[in-house]
């Protein structure tokens, strides 16, 4: 494929008074995972279905797969897929019946149908819930039966809109092998996510985007490398320590040191490895025993807090997810 597979130059939308998107900048590189990073609310949505041709273009423009999606929506609609936050499979219907419904929508005879559905369960490690209704598959089931829907012609590119929002970890492992796969295949992936880990497990360049702008892109290790700063990780054995660990460390490395949900751990970051040594000879000094401790590139958590000031999790939703009316 020439060129790039998706281009956005000011991308522009636009709810009332809220700019959901504003000024979007992307260049997505055929064959690759590109990975929108960000809090709910911060655009990544909106931006999707922008692409999509969901919804329509408020300012700037876009290219996806060599087509305006302005000008040329059908053109787009016939070489991508989308998979939303929700399944958009018949919860009535089992595994095959859905399958063989939408390879029949798109073209293909009886028989043709029928092989496809089951190619698509066995390449999915759904063959053995092939006959089961949807309503009672996991949701890691669902996540995938969803994809496997998503593919049934197989597109040049595809949305994935935060695939795994609300799975287990088992479940999500399973879903980012499904995405390496479709990327081995030649498919090339745009995916919104929150979550920091899936998008340094699967991303190849990524786009922190909060408010509806591009604030950082690059790597993952460049974007680590931008915060300028390594990390510190710390782990105390007494939990009653840990608030005189995390004093102790805020002056002896003049930084802001937070402490992890398991109320043991620490991380700070750390400029100075001289300033580091000296912090953990003060903790050994006043009797705190670290039982673990790190020093080393900081997290994607890390570099969004230096970023944007904030974690990456959020709770309001996009004003675009409301939009409806939009849709074209």
């Amino acid at each position: 494929m020439a060129g790039a597979a998706i281009e956005t130059k000011g991308l522009v939308k636009v709810f009332g008074e809220n700019r959901a998107v504003d000024g979007v900048d992307l260049t997505v590189e055929p064959g690759t995972v590109f990975g929108l990073l960000g809090p709910n609310g911060a655009g990544k949505t909106t931006t999707i279905r922008m692409l999509a041709t969901l919804l329509k273009i408020d300012g700037g423009s876009a290219t996806v797969l060599g087509h305006d999606v302005t000008a040329e929506p059908d053109a787009v609609r016939g070489r991508v897929s989308m998979t939303g936050q929700y399944a958009s499979v018949d919860e009535d219907l089992t595994g095959t019946e859905n399958l063989v419904m939408l390879a029949r929508l798109l073209g293909f005879d009886r028989e043709g149908a029928r092989a496809r559905a089951a190619e698509l369960l066995e390449a999915f490690g759904l063959s053995d819930a092939a006959d089961r209704q949807i309503k009672n598959y996991s949701g890691g089931m669902r996540r995938r039966i969803d994809i496997a829907a998503s593919i049934v012609i197989a597109p040049d590119l595809i949305f994935l809109d935060e695939p795994t929002t609300g799975l287990d970890p088992r479940s999500r492992n399973q879903v980012w092998n499904v995405v390496r796969a479709l990327v081995a295949d030649g498919t090339t992936v745009l995916l919104t996510t929150q979550y920091l880990d899936e998008a340094d497990q699967l991303a190849d360049r990524i786009a922190v985007i909060d408010h509806g702008r591009v604030i950082a892109e690059g790597t993952s290790s460049e974007l680590k490398a931008s915060v300028g700063a390594g990390a510190l990780h710390v782990r105390v054995a007494d939990p009653d320590q840990a608030a005189e660990a995390e004093r102790m460390l805020t002056e002896a490395l003049a930084v802001e040191v937070t402490r992890e949900s398991d109320g043991i751990s620490l991380s700070a970051r750390a400029d100075d490895p001289s300033r580091v040594a000296g912090a953990l000879t003060e903790l050994s000094g006043a009797g705190i025993e670290v039982t673990e401790f790190s020093l080393g590139q900081p997290s994607l958590d890390e570099v969004f807090l230096a970023l944007t000031g904030h974690v990456a999790e959020g709770e309001d939703p996009e004003a675009g997810d409301l939009e409806l009316e939009e849709v074209r």
